[in-house]
């Protein structure tokens, strides 16, 4: 966290006053404009904050998301035209000393953005007994730029024009009040309280709950991928996550036994079909009033050490549900109570029994806890070591993380935390309580890397080895459509690694006949469920998990079956596509990048893509265009016959409602972005750029493309992500332009790499000579392959093998 304090009234003596309109400080001025005080800081050459306060009012600002503190920055400032004008080499900063409105520039005069005026900036707010403000600032952007961000929402909205929308942490939508624009700048309003976001005709504004001062950030990146970088270095970086996290991770709401938990990861091995992660849902600490004793209290569970050993012993890993709260009969909730470390409003499970609806009449007592007080945190990590992490648990499962908050009263918010009201930092419930395991757990050992999955997320959240679900979303056609845009929105905030619940979490309406369980030999799962899949191939965490019904492969048939097929045909993708993703994710913690990319990320001129929903960039190689429409069924839920799979109320008469023959070929549109050519991953057709194409699609292929220009290295067909060294990998080139790309390799899961114990060989293609350089191998660690061999192979499957030593060498194809 950072703290600073701001004294911006009473500073200047009468004498000074009437001197100038400003005072020069190390990092940039200060000054008063109609009775509010206003700082302005360069942090670097590219990022200022900007803090407004009543005059005179003295205000200690602790950030919860910045971890920065200003650089010493070179800068001009001096007053001309009635503005105070700042001037770094990247940003010209200016100040209306009538009006107090501040306008960014790029150095070179180009127009950014520019406040407006506003009457009522401060408003005197009464915060549970503490006399506070509501905040509010609005901004005038052009009429034509876009905007992303803001977090997560379940809109399908891809730019944000046009929206008004209550910022407040929810069990669907993840809120972080940022944004960036086309313009190549960003935005970063620094509070926590609820905060109303508004882009209209009027301008476009914050409105927080409660701020003792205005304060945000304008960074300016160039691009896309330069904000994301300003954010994090700001808020801080990602570190790296395993390569085990990478693989797939079978889950389910939930299993009941440690029997039955190893059970699924022996039938994987059993069948061949590759995994790497199991979870364990809820309930393993026994009945509500033991909520989240974080112990293995259930009789079914009497051996956990037994568990995580034989988990282990089929080389995989194991995240188990841990939540921000806890039932009254545990340890926790007995320690923290007294001490006042819970916070009293009701959250979930709001009964003591398992029956469904609650059964309000025997309440569960279960209380969130406060995790803005660094003891509580303390006293969370305790329990936390104590009873699961001292097992050798590789993950956790942080569910509830907004955290649930149910039948809401005004009051509820008046309850008091270590740092205020909740009202006041409720927003930041998700980074403070992730963030108290993610350092205790970097404290306790630096051998495993801190992996956090997590239903909600704040920008800082980046920094603590979280990837954030985006919550429990209904299985449905239109659901799937809306995660596309919900993650690249959530990415653009500079956090990047997001996931989802795949086949969406409530499945119950594809049960046939009601009947539990049923749902994986339903056709109109089975096409969602694959679809869902493909997409969670390219996204930074592939998870199926869900209620209702079982989401194990071999729930869905049996190998030689069409959608089995599919299924496992996914997941092996996945698994091949492991030295790639491995490398893109040390581009996202070395270079800032970030995994899910809008189209906008590298295509910002071609304006046909800054709208797009319905596809993105993996990296710098891929386009992924999931097919997000039923082919083969219809996307409305009707009765289907558990025999056949023939749709009762319209039995056949078409694809639509005969018999499901998911062998048919069928067809997707796909916008080849302007500024490259294609090529179609599965067939090696070249494309060119700026154009929509019909592409040819079957249940287990799904429109992908590669860059021109791209090299992707391609792993070994394998059970589990370190199963086979990478001495034979292949090297897909694209030829059609210039091209580069940097494999990484490490120990794949401790933080050894933070001290240099990683390799780098840098690949580059040069298009007109069509020749390969793989250059001289950098770095080293304990166990590094010395020698390998790579296979190199253009789109029409020609190519040559190499063995490579580590010196550079040239391969002409």
């Amino acid at each position: 966290m950072k703290k600073t304090m701001l004294t911006l009234g009473g500073l200047l003596c009468a004498a000074w006053l009437s001197a100038q309109s400003y005072q020069k400080t190390t990092h940039g001025i200060r000054t008063t404009v109609n009775g509010v005080d206003v700082e302005v800081q360069f942090f670097t050459p590219s990022v200022v904050r900007v803090v407004k306060t009543p005059a005179g009012k003295t205000v200690e600002k602790q950030s919860l998301s910045v971890t920065a503190s200003p650089e010493e920055v070179s800068f001009k400032a001096g007053e001309k035209n009635g503005h105070v004008v700042l001037e770094s080499k990247k940003l010209r900063v200016s100040l209306n000393t009538v009006s107090g409105v501040i306008s960014y520039k790029t150095a070179s005069g180009s127009e950014l953005l520019k406040e407006q005026a506003v009457d009522s900036m401060f408003i005197p707010f009464n915060d549970a007994g503490t006399p506070t403000f509501n905040v509010y600032q609005s901004f005038r952007l052009d009429k034509e730029e876009a905007i992303y961000g803001l977090g997560q929402f379940q809109n399908g909205k891809m730019s944000l024009r046009g929206l008004k929308k209550n910022l407040i942490q929810t069990n669907l939508e993840d809120v972080s009040p940022v944004f960036q624009s086309t313009k190549g700048y960003g935005l970063f309003w620094d509070n926590y309280s609820p905060t109303m976001f508004t882009d209209d005709e009027t301008g476009t504004s914050f409105r927080s709950e409660v701020g003792d001062c205005m304060d945000y950030y304008f960074m300016y990146g160039g691009n896309a991928d330069g904000v994301v970088a300003c954010l994090r270095h700001l808020t801080g970086e990602v570190p790296m996550f395993p390569l085990w996290t990478y693989g797939f991770w079978q889950s389910k709401e939930r299993y009941k036994s440690q029997d039955e938990v190893v059970g699924v990861v022996r039938k994987y091995r059993d069948l061949g079909v590759p995994l790497d992660g199991i979870i364990q849902d809820w309930q393993y600490w026994g009945h509500n009033y033991l909520w989240n004793a974080m112990d293995f209290t259930n009789p079914l569970y009497p051996r956990p050490q037994q568990m995580l050993d034989d988990v282990h012993a089929m080389n995989a890993h194991m995240a188990i549900s841990i939540w921000s709260s806890f039932g009254p009969a545990t340890k926790p909730y007995r320690e923290l109570k007294p001490k006042g470390m819970l916070l009293e409003f009701s959250t979930w499970p709001e009964s003591g029994m398992d029956a469904w609806p609650p059964i309000k009449a025997y309440p569960s007592g279960v209380r969130a806890y406060d995790p803005y007080n660094p003891e509580a945190r303390d006293i969370y990590w305790k329990y936390l070591n104590n009873g699961i992490f001292k097992y050798g648990m590789d993950a956790w499962w942080m569910d509830s993380t907004e955290p649930d908050h149910l039948s809401i009263k005004p009051g509820d918010y008046d309850v008091k935390t270590w740092l205020g009201s909740f009202r006041k930092v409720r927003n930041a419930y998700p980074l403070m309580t992730v963030g108290g395991v993610s350092d205790h757990q970097r404290a306790a050992t630096s051998d495993k890397r801190v992996f956090i999955l997590t239903r909600s997320g704040l920008v800082g959240q980046q920094r603590y080895g979280s990837s954030v679900w985006s919550g429990d979303v209904g299985s449905s056609w239109e659901n799937l459509r809306k995660q596309v845009p919900a993650g690249l929105n959530f990415s653009l905030c500079g956090m990047p690694q997001w996931n989802h619940d795949i086949g969406g979490f409530f499945a119950g309406q594809y049960n046939f006949n009601g009947r539990p369980g049923s749902a994986p030999r339903n056709p109109l799962f089975q096409e969602l469920f694959v679809r869902w899949l493909q997409f969670g191939v390219f996204t930074p965490m592939m998870r199926s998990h869900g209620t209702d019904t079982p989401r194990e492969i071999y729930e869905f048939g049996r190998k030689g079956e069409t959608v089995y097929d599919a299924i496992e045909k996914a997941i092996r993708l996945r698994y091949s596509l492991l030295p790639y993703i491995y490398s893109t994710s040390w581009d996202v913690t070395h270079r800032q990048s970030t995994f899910m990319r809008a189209l906008v990320m590298d295509f910002p001129k071609d304006k046909k893509g800054w709208d797009r929903n319905d596809e993105y960039m993996f990296g710098k190689a891929f386009l992924v265009a999931p097919v997000l429409h039923a082919q083969y069924t219809t996307e409305k839920v009707v009765r289907m016959d558990e025999n056949t799979g023939w749709n009762k109320e319209n039995k056949g008469t078409d694809d639509k409602g005969g018999p499901v023959d998911f062998t048919e070929k069928k067809a997707a549109k796909v916008y080849l972005p302007e500024g490259a050519s294609w090529y179609n991953f599965w067939t090696g057709k070249k494309e060119r750029g700026g154009q929509e194409v019909d592409c040819e699609t079957t249940l287990d292929i799904f429109p992908l493309y590669v860059r021109a220009g791209s090299i992707v290295p391609l792993g070994p067909d394998v059970q589990y992500a370190t199963e086979k060294p990478w001495d034979e990998l292949v090297l897909r080139v694209y030829p059609g332009a210039d091209g580069s790309f940097t494999l990484y390799e490490d120990e794949f899961d401790n933080y050894n790499y933070e001290k240099g114990a990683y390799t780098e060989i840098p690949l580059s293609w040069d298009d007109s000579s069509r020749r390969l350089t793989i250059g001289k191998r950098t770095g080293s660690y304990e166990g590094m392959i010395a020698e390998r061999n790579f296979r190199i192979v253009l789109p029409d499957g020609t190519g040559k093998t190499v063995h490579y030593d580590g010196k550079s060498m040239n391969v002409k194809l």
